[in-house]
């Protein structure tokens, strides 16, 4: 008598999980809480130069969770402390929720978002689930805009830091140009450096591009990880200073409606084509640096 065979359980695909019968009342619940806060959200701030970045991470968020997909539906049901903390998670979503949607608070909107969906993750799959997707849920943190207070408190300085280099190297590049505070003065035009050029969210957007990057690579030397971790920052600057260079240049050669106008909005595609491409040359030139490390340390050990 032939044994009976066991039929492997099937993985769903995100889009078949959202299609099946159980899922339906889920989902017009986060349709019917979430879908008015995304329409304020990208008729409001996400649609500013400082917090454009929204949507690309939290796109960017959801596509890391579904590369994770077959290792999250992998993992064993929730034990009963997971489901405890899961509703803890939830409930603390709802207050924030209602707070955000009377008070006109973003900053609890988006973070009521983040919250669910993380409840969502210990309801269905448990501490275990969070271990696995606990950078997709950090960088969505991405997305919340932080105090006024404190963006204006850091954003000056850092405009400052920027435009006293761009003034130098334009300078150096043999630019009739000078400076005073974050006005720049290049040939007959003026340009003020904008919080959005240089300032604290264009900062955080980069670094959170750089993270990204590191997520997605994922390397196993520890050297690189951290070393390109640590260099972010000033890859970042960096990035800010080309892009005011760019604006800069391009109102000097075309003129002052130029600059605000259409070229205004590719500068700032320069701006994230610049980052990405001082990244990817840092952690070449560190991957050449880990190489001869352990060639270094392989011939030490064969002497």
């Amino acid at each position: 008598m032939e044994g009976m065979v066991k039929p492997l359980p099937s993985r769903r695909t995100p889009y078949q999980l959202a299609l099946s019968a159980e899922s339906w009342p889920l989902l017009l619940g986060m349709l019917a809480l979430f879908l008015p806060m995304f329409y304020d959200l990208f008729l409001g701030v996400w649609s500013t130069e400082e917090q454009a970045h929204g949507p690309i991470i939290l796109g960017l968020s959801l596509w890391l969770v579904v590369r994770s997909w077959d290792q999250l539906v992998a993992l064993p049901g929730p034990r009963g402390g997971a489901v405890v903390a899961g509703w803890c998670l939830f409930l603390l979503a709802m207050i924030l929720y209602v707070l955000g949607r009377t008070q006109q608070i973003i900053s609890f909107d988006i973070s009521s978002l983040i919250m669910v969906l993380a409840a969502l993750v210990l309801f269905k799959r448990g501490s275990a689930g969070m271990r696995l997707l606990w950078f997709p849920f950090f960088f969505m943190l991405f997305m919340i805009p932080l105090p006024g207070t404190v963006v204006s408190a850091l954003t000056l300085p850092m405009k400052t830091a920027v435009s006293f280099v761009t003034e130098h190297v334009l300078f150096w590049a043999g630019f009739p140009i000078a400076r005073t505070g974050v006005i720049l003065q290049i040939g007959q035009y003026q340009l003020l450096v904008a919080d959005a050029c240089a300032g604290l969210q264009t900062l955080l957007t980069l670094e959170s591009l750089g993270l990204f990057y590191l997520n997605v690579v994922r390397h196993t030397s520890a050297f690189r990880n951290i070393s390109l971790a640590l260099l972010i920052i000033p890859i970042s600057f960096t990035a800010n200073v080309i892009r005011v260079c760019t604006l800069t240049l391009i109102t000097y050669y075309f003129g002052d409606a130029a600059g605000q106008g259409f070229l205004h909005g590719f500068a700032g595609m320069v701006l994230f084509i610049s980052a990405l491409v001082l990244i990817i040359g840092v952690d070449t030139l560190l991957q050449l640096v880990a190489r001869k490390r352990s060639g270094a340390s392989k011939g030490a050990g064969h002497e």
